[in-house]
Parts: C-alpha cells; sequence; structure tokens
C-alpha cells in the first residue's frame, strides 16, 4: 500500500479535460498520489489519464462505440456512471483509493455522484458542482458526499475558478491522508442504529447510554425520512446489526401523506435481514409538514403545532392513526428475526401525554387497537403504563434489545 493516500479524479475529460489537468496538479501539489478517470463518452482527452473511457463503460459492461451509435446522450450517461461506480468499487476493494474528487454541471455530477453514493461511508468524497446550491438530494441521496457550489460555471479556469478548486484539492488530500492515517483503536463494538425527534430525545439518550455502557456503539438518525433511510442502508451494507426503532413517525408521515416519509419500505430491512428489533410508537401520532402554508388547504382547522418556522406537526385523527396501526403491524408481521414491540399507554411524544396539545385518548386507543388486532404471534408486544420519554421504559427497551442481541449473535 502507498505511504500515501491516493485520490480518485472522476471526471468528464471530454468536455472538461483543462479544468481537470488543473486539478490533477492541485491535488499532486497537496500531496497526494492521483488516478485520473475520464467518464466522459464522447472523446479521449490529450492529458494522460489511468482509467480512460473505454475502460469505464467496460467496467460497468457497455460497449463505448454501440453507445455512440445510439446517438442516446442519456442511455450514455447512466451508462458511464454504472462503468465509473463499479470501476470504483473495484479500486476500493483493491485498497487503491483513500479519497474521491470530481466536478461538473448537471450531466457531470450526475455521473460521479452516482459513483460515489456506493462507496462506504467515511471515505471521503467531495464533488464541486453548479448543482450545489440547489436541490442537492439527487445527487447526494443518504451518502456523505461533500457537495461544493462552484459559484462559476466549470468553463475554464479563472480568478473565482481558481480559488475554488484548489481549496477543494488541498481538502480531498487532506481528508484521504487521514483516512489513510486512522487507526482502528482496538476491537470494534458492534453498531445499533436508533431513532429519534425531538419529542423522543429523552428516551434515546436513555437508552443509547444503557446500551453503550453495555458494550455497543449506537448510531441515532433523526426521523425525517433522511434519517430512516440511511440507517436501514447501513443496515443493508453490514454496518448496523440491531435496531432501537424507538422514533417510528416516518410511518406516519407515509401513511397520512406528510413531508417527512422514509419511503415505502421503512421498517423492512432489518426485518428481512433476521436483525433483532426493539420497535416502539415515539411520534407516530404526528403528521411533519414544512411551513403552515405546506398543510393541505382542507386542514386548516386540525390540531396543529408550529414546531419551529419551517415545521408544523397535525395531529392524526382516529382514522388516520388507525390505518398507520395497520401498516405498521403489516410491517414487522414479516419480520425474520426477533422484534419487540412496546407501546407507552401514557403518550408516545411530549405533545401526546396528558396536557399536550395532542393528547387524544381516541386517536391512540384506535391505534393500538388496530395494530395489537393484526399483529402476528411472531411479535413480543411489551405495554407499560408510562409515557415515552419516561426512563424505566428506556431501559427496558435497552434491556431488551440486549437480550435479543446476544440471542442472534452470541
Amino acid at each position: 500500500m502507498s505511504e500515501r493516500p491516493v485520490v480518485v479524479l472522476l471526471g468528464t475529460m471530454d468536455t472538461k479535460e483543462d479544468e481537470y489537468a488543473f486539478l490533477h496538479r492541485q491535488v499532486l501539489g497537496s500531496g497526494a498520489e492521483v488516478l485520473l478517470i475520464n467518464t466522459g463518452p464522447l472523446g479521449d482527452p490529450a492529458y494522460p489519464v489511468d482509467f480512460d473511457r473505454r475502460a469505464v463503460a467496460a467496467a460497468g459492461g457497455s460497449d463505448l462505440d454501440a453507445l455512440i451509435r445510439a446517438g442516446d446522450r442519456g442511455v450514455a450517461v447512466t451508462a458511464m456512471a454504472e462503468g465509473a461506480a463499479a470501476l470504483l468499487r473495484r479500486l476500493f476493494e483493491e485498497g487503491r483509493v483513500h479519497g474521491v474528487l470530481a466536478m461538473g454541471g448537471s450531466g457531470g455530477s450526475s455521473i460521479s455522484s452516482r459513483a460515489m453514493r456506493d462507496l462506504p461511508v467515511g471515505l471521503p468524497k467531495m464533488l464541486v458542482s453548479t448543482m450545489g446550491a440547489g436541490d442537492t438530494r439527487p445527487f447526494v441521496g443518504i451518502s456523505d458526499i461533500a457537495m461544493v457550489y462552484s459559484v462559476v460555471d466549470i468553463a475554464g479556469i479563472n480568478r473565482v475558478s481558481e480559488r475554488i478548486l484548489s481549496n477543494a484539492a488541498a481538502g480531498i488530500a487532506a481528508m484521504a491522508a487521514s483516512y489513510l492515517g486512522r487507526e482502528e483503536g482496538g476491537a470494534e463494538r458492534p453498531m445499533l442504529g436508533a431513532t429519534m425527534y425531538g419529542s423522543t430525545t429523552r428516551c434515546v439518550d436513555r437508552a443509547r447510554g444503557w446500551l453503550e455502557d453495555a458494550g455497543y456503539e449506537v448510531l441515532v438518525f433523526h426521523a425525517t425520512g433522511t434519517g430512516g433511510r440511511s440507517m436501514e442502508a447501513l443496515m443493508r451494507s453490514g454496518f448496523i446489526t440491531g435496531a432501537l426503532d424507538i422514533t417510528t413517525t416516518e410511518i406516519t408521515d407515509e401513511v397520512a401523506g406528510g413531508t417527512m416519509p422514509a419511503g415505502p419500505d421503512r421498517l423492512e430491512v432489518a426485518g428481512s435481514l433476521g436483525l433483532p428489533q426493539v420497535v416502539s410508537l415515539g411520534g407516530i401520532e404526528i403528521i411533519t409538514f414544512s411551513p403552515p402554508e405546506t398543510v393541505p388547504v382542507g386542514w386548516r382547522g386540525r390540531t396543529m403545532y408550529r414546531h419551529n418556522p419551517n415545521v408544523t406537526l397535525v395531529r392524526t385523527t382516529p382514522e388516520e392513526a388507525a390505518a398507520v396501526g395497520r401498516r405498521l403491524a403489516g410491517k414487522l408481521n414479516r419480520s425474520s428475526g426477533p422484534v419487540t414491540l412496546f407501546i407507552p399507554i401514557r403518550g408516545t411524544s411530549d405533545y401526546g401525554v396528558a396536557g399536550g396539545v395532542f393528547h387524544d385518548p381516541e386517536a391512540d386507543r384506535a391505534l393500538v387497537d388496530a395494530l395489537t388486532g393484526d399483529l402476528g404471534g411472531g411479535v413480543e408486544v411489551v405495554e407499560m403504563d408510562t409515557h415515552i420519554n419516561d426512563p424505566e421504559l428506556a431501559v427496558a427497551m435497552a434491556r431488551r434489545l440486549h437480550e435479543s442481541y446476544r440471542r442472534v449473535f452470541g
């Protein structure tokens, strides 16, 4: 393995040759070695590269000449993105990459970000893009890509682009050096995922502390749509091997039409992998919207709470609560590993307890009746005479997850 970090430069050199040549020199000058990959399907640059466009296309199972003859730019971009992703994965598995840097407009950013998203969390990834000041979700997804707005278009080297690209080169070289030199620090602890909302923070913090004392590492995810997806992506990749899914409010947004759902597969990944799960109902009475004007017009007379200027919460009706309960039961019933559901009967968030703005015993009962009525015998149910943030509940959930984890993994 090289003593210096290796940075992969990933880019469409059929249109950005001069810019990538500049970036190449800057990364070298910052102390890293460089592997230069041309993802541009339409031409070979005069500047030398380590992997040309044919190698990239072939890595993804495509024939470059056939792509060019087809004359469909969208198909070619997609094929090059898949090839770049496959090539990057191979380089990572061979221990030949410690950081990735790319730049581009919408097309180049689409290719490079697709390739970066397949790399593990923690490997440095940076994208300088004209798209960096808008909606970055299509590029970043749920990965840890650092996206930098280019300010000016990436069209030649000028006094603005020179500074931005030089900063990016120095940044990725330093991050790659840190990644290469990072020591493991002894045996790894089992990694668990936990979901949290502002109104369930005390519960999650108490449970997390108990589990950390028991020898686990607990990653906490904010249950705002992307949080649930991120946690489950780390389950699929093998990082997270147990779930403390205390805050299931994302299911409510999926069922009732809120703005922070985590997709139709939420709360199914751990079960499909056979991972131990402890699940509760944190925030499940809440439908989340952005500013008040994003709440449907016909809902304006419903019970609402403005959590902050950008987040408006709406209380579920009994009918919505029952639908959420049935959806949750269906997901838990499909679990192939041990799963325990904890039901706090005195409230599922700070807002839902007696005296809280969302306290509604009728809707709570509709939820619990629908949920428990549809659950199969494979799901253990524990009802406790507490609210969600009671320390007794937090410790009970942590202890049960610990017991289930030991049964599965020994």
